[in-house]
């Protein structure tokens, strides 16, 4: 149930279902639509199209995706952008909800979207993507849905994120980044977030905190999982549900770390989990070291993070359009 935002050609997609970002008519036109309709076939999809035609703005159809690799195409009209006073808000939302419904109505595990009426119908970008994601992440959360959903950036010059707040992050960023290889001299990351937490400050004081192995591992910290069950009871949440949605981590995976108490996370799935519980930077820090991870300056990804925790903003589809627009690993996933 993630939603993730990647920068690919949508017609490549071996998804269940891509998205069309269509007119009224179900005619085949420029941008998106032209492409998908040339990939498909463009006759055999306008003949299909033509029996369901034609639909009303903010409603959506679906057809065979015929010689594309996705086995569907769900076809959506987006609003025209007229200075935002026109309802555009409101249909631009029903398009991706009507779209969503046909693809679970029809078994899709996986759907791929343009960023609908962000092209020629010339609604802004920023606000077609806030759109996008509130209105995805709203219906996964209500409909507990097992689907995959991705949101697809043909040109990532075309992303956009709000100016103020990636001033702000890049400001951060200026004042706390030290540059990935400036630490780490040939290490992968892995490696230097194991040594930041346990390599002995000296021999002589490695030597004396250690007693025998059987010891050692008599008396370990408690787990990753652990102390994730017992923070979610902490923070008052009743249902997984609500804490694996505000994480953005699949429902399949919850369950695999409520089983496993030996489970071993991914980093972006730690930090994804601290962002939905509202954990401030120390509680992010000592839940990092239970997985065995730390955050360090030097890693653009860890400082982007540590940004929007220490400034209390938790919102995970706005951390990740920002990790997008670094070309970094984004929260959450499968």
């Amino acid at each position: 149930m993630p939603l993730n935002i990647i920068n690919a050609d949508i017609t490549t997609l071996r998804v269940d279902a891509i998205v069309n970002a269509a007119n009224t008519g179900l005619a085949m036109g420029g941008g998106v639509c032209g492409a998908i309709f040339n990939a498909a076939g463009a006759r055999e999809m306008q003949a299909a199209c033509d029996k369901l035609a034609p639909i009303c703005t903010g409603d959506a159809v679906i057809t065979p995706g015929f010689r594309l690799p996705a086995k569907f195409v769900i076809h959506t009209a987006g609003p025209i952008y007229g200075g935002g006073s026109n309802d555009e808000q409101r249909l631009l939302r029903a398009a991706y909800i009507s779209s969503l419904s046909l693809a679970v109505e029809n078994n899709c595990e996986s759907v791929a979207f343009p960023l609908i009426s962000s092209g020629i119908y010339g609604y802004p970008r920023e606000e077609a993507l806030s759109v996008a994601t509130t209105a995805i992440a709203e219906f996964l959360a209500e409909r507990d849905s097992d689907i995959d959903v991705s949101l697809v950036i043909f040109d990532r010059a075309s992303f956009a994120v709000g100016r103020n707040l990636l001033g702000e992050v890049e400001a951060y960023i200026d004042g706390n980044y030290i540059g990935e290889h400036d630490m780490t001299h040939g290490f992968d990351t892995d490696q230097l977030d194991f040594m930041v937490l346990y390599a002995p400050t000296s021999v002589d004081a490695g030597a004396a905190s250690f007693g025998s192995l059987d010891d050692i591992i008599g008396n370990l910290d408690e787990p990753f999982s652990e102390t994730l069950l017992r923070l979610i009871d902490a923070k008052g949440f009743k249902k997984d549900s609500e804490v694996y949605t505000r994480a953005n981590i699949d429902r399949r995976l919850f369950s695999k770390i409520r089983g496993n108490k030996n489970y071993a996370p991914s980093k972006p799935t730690v930090l994804a989990f601290a962002v939905a519980l509202r954990l401030t930077l120390d509680e992010t820090e000592d839940l990092l070291e239970r997985a065995g991870f730390a955050l360090s300056h030097s890693r653009k990804f860890d400082v982007i993070v540590e940004y929007f925790i220490a400034s209390g903003k938790y919102d995970i589809f706005e951390i990740n359009n920002v990790l997008f627009e670094y070309d970094q690993p984004l929260l959450g996933g499968a």
